[in-house]
């Protein structure tokens, strides 16, 4: 397993909020689950993130390269609002079946989507601790009378999962206690949840996560924010809702966009923006939270050459996630199976990510969907707006020497990435520690993303070395300042400033020093190895360039 998997999350948020990555949104409140804010460096290593897709999909797509129609791709982008019209969200589905199943706890009250109990299951304390017994008294072939599980019902347990059922029924303890008592071998977590099951239903064996109480039978529950429009809006009629992604804003400018520029087929429109889902259990730091910012590209094709786009996208996002850093087996693209598809889908891939929260499993980073004609077909019959196209560069050839043009709707593929699970995946891989330094920990960023993009020192606070600090500071702001921060200060040994930059990942640090004054020339530190050299003072700027990508 690679090195992520070891890797501590408490230490990585821990870092988050010590060097100004990531706060709890509304901390002083007490904060307000599912929401988050980022700092000075966490917005910027977002910002940086966000400016590497709009470059690298949009203003120079694919870096410049050819598709499989051999033309070069070309995209376009545009910004949409995050309150569309309601019946967009008719149109596109969202509505009637944006539903999570839903169960509510009957002791606790606690609001559960079904999919995610068995895994907070998984990770509940009291889980844990009653499969350590369970797993004891399976391996030791106790008597029931003196089973550890019984002392952990009448103990610890009692204090964990107050409302679990073997307290509530006698019969229950000692049939769970029989149960476990079948197997000689270690019993695993999801065993043990299967076994102490509030009931005998099939449909329905979970007890709550948080209090082992029986939880009702799954329900439909609608994740888009609902708000009204207009100071005197009436909640039935002036309905509307805070947009659940990004994607469908783009579907209904389709048309504006052929109409008003010089684009054809095949093209693609890009839009990055703010999108907002009401999760009923928002868990792992930022990997699922309420609100959330997405990077999406709906890119519009010929139906006969859709399936070469698809490839190309798929293999080009797996590409542009390694070049940002993300490299190793962390990092997997796992095709669907037709059984997870959705209904209009042909094909879907996933690029993933291994956090420390999913290991030794992956979570996903985006999504890289076949979505066929369906959004243009659907908003076209719910607007009654033709978003067909016509193809002049199409159809049979005429006798003057011209194309008889082809109109049909086109094929969309979907390139949706996460801004917000992006950046904590760079945060992860970035954090590293390294025992044999001052201050073990170090976020190794790739430098493109990297906020602090370098930092300037005087050794000392003295003998003419600030000076010469603050000019070459100015010299890189102006060059390098639109990209991130570069930093100077003259406070505490050299020593502990270097450390301050490890933790906040800037990757070259320029000290002057005495000799600086006598030779202009000052010594480099690299971030990742801690070896240092001497360049020339009027170096500095091209060494940055050459290294920085920006």
């Amino acid at each position: 397993m690679s090195e992520t998997s070891v890797k501590s999350m408490e230490a990585i948020v821990s870092l988050c909020k010590r060097r100004g990555f990531i706060y709890p949104a509304s901390e002083i409140y007490g904060g307000i689950n599912g929401f988050w804010d980022y700092g000075p460096l966490g917005a910027q290593l977002k910002k940086n993130l966000r400016d590497a897709w709009w470059q690298d999909m949009i203003m120079n797509p694919c870096w410049g390269r050819s598709g499989p129609d051999g033309d070069r791709v070309r995209c376009v982008p545009v910004e949409t609002r995050i309150i569309q019209h309601p019946r967009v969200w008719e149109a596109s589905g969202h509505v009637g079946g944006f539903n999570d199943p839903m169960q509510t706890c009957k002791q606790c009250k606690k609001l559960l989507r079904a999919d995610h109990v068995p895994d907070l299951l998984a990770e509940s304390e009291w889980v844990a601790s009653l499969a350590g017994v369970a797993g004891r008294a399976a391996q030791e072939q106790v008597l029931i009378e003196g089973t550890e599980v019984l002392k952990w019902t009448g103990g610890k347990g009692k204090k964990l999962a107050a409302n679990l059922a073997i307290y509530r029924d006698a019969e229950a303890s000692v049939r769970i206690v029989a149960k476990l008592r079948e197997t000689t071998t270690p019993i695993a977590l999801a065993e043990v949840i299967r076994i102490i099951g509030n009931t005998s239903s099939a449909e329905n064996p979970w007890p709550c996560p948080i209090c082992g109480g029986e939880l009702t039978e799954p329900r439909p529950f609608n994740l888009m924010f609902p708000t009204v429009i207009g100071a005197t809006g009436d909640w039935e009629s002036d309905r509307a809702y805070l947009r659940p992604e990004t994607a469908q804003g783009i579907f209904v400018q389709f048309k504006n966009v052929v109409d008003t520029t010089r684009v054809k087929v095949p093209f693609g429109i890009g839009n990055t923006g703010t999108s907002f889902r009401n999760e009923v259990t928002p868990r792992n730091f930022t990997f699922r939270s309420r609100e959330f910012e997405q990077a999406e590209l709906e890119f519009f094709c010929h139906p006969e050459e859709s399936q070469e786009w698809y490839r190309f996208w798929r293999d080009f996002r797996m590409e542009w996630w390694q070049s940002i850093g993300l490299r190793g087996d962390n990092l997997i693209l796992r095709e669907h199976e037709k059984d997870e598809l959705s209904h209009y889908s042909t094909g879907t891939s996933d690029v993933e990510y291994r956090f420390p929260f999913t290991a030794p499993g992956f979570g996903e980073l985006e999504g890289i969907a076949h979505r066929g004609c369906f959004d243009l077909t659907q908003h076209q019959q719910f607007s009654g707006t033709k978003l067909d196209y016509f193809d002049t560069d199409r159809g049979e050839t005429l006798p003057n020497g011209s194309k008889k043009g082809e109109r049909y709707i086109p094929h969309v593929i979907e390139p949706a990435a996460g801004l917000d699970r992006g950046a904590l995946a760079l945060l992860c891989e970035a954090y590293t520690r390294d025992e044999s330094r001052p201050s073990p920990e170090i976020m190794r960023f790739h430098p493109r993303m990297a906020p602090i993009k370098a930092a300037v020192f005087p050794l000392v606070n003295k003998d003419g070395m600030p000076e010469v600090a603050e000019k070459l500071h100015a010299e890189l702001f102006r060059r390098f300042g639109h990209a991130g921060f570069i930093e100077t200060d003259a406070k505490q040994s050299i020593g502990k400033r270097y450390a301050r930059m490890d933790e906040a990942g800037c990757p070259y640090c320029f000290t002057i020093d005495g000799q600086t004054l006598t030779d202009q020339t000052v010594t480099v530190r690299d971030r990742d190895t801690g070896g240092q050299e001497r360049i020339g003072l009027d170096k500095v700027k091209t060494y940055l360039e050459e290294r920085l990508g920006v």
